[in-house]
């Protein structure tokens, strides 16, 4: 019973970060530089 309990909670977790990542990407917010030159010096290529 609780590995059942502690794989909801990691699949929530996942589920929850997931969403979050697709958010800011969709606000045009990313990890990476997102093509956006100004923002991270130069360093995009």
């Amino acid at each position: 019973m609780g590995t059942l309990i502690v794989a909801a909670a990691v699949f929530a977790a996942a589920a929850l970060a997931l969403r979050s990542m697709i958010r800011s990407r969709k606000n045009g917010k990313s990890l990476q530089c997102g093509g956006d030159c100004g923002k991270c010096h130069g360093h995009c290529h």
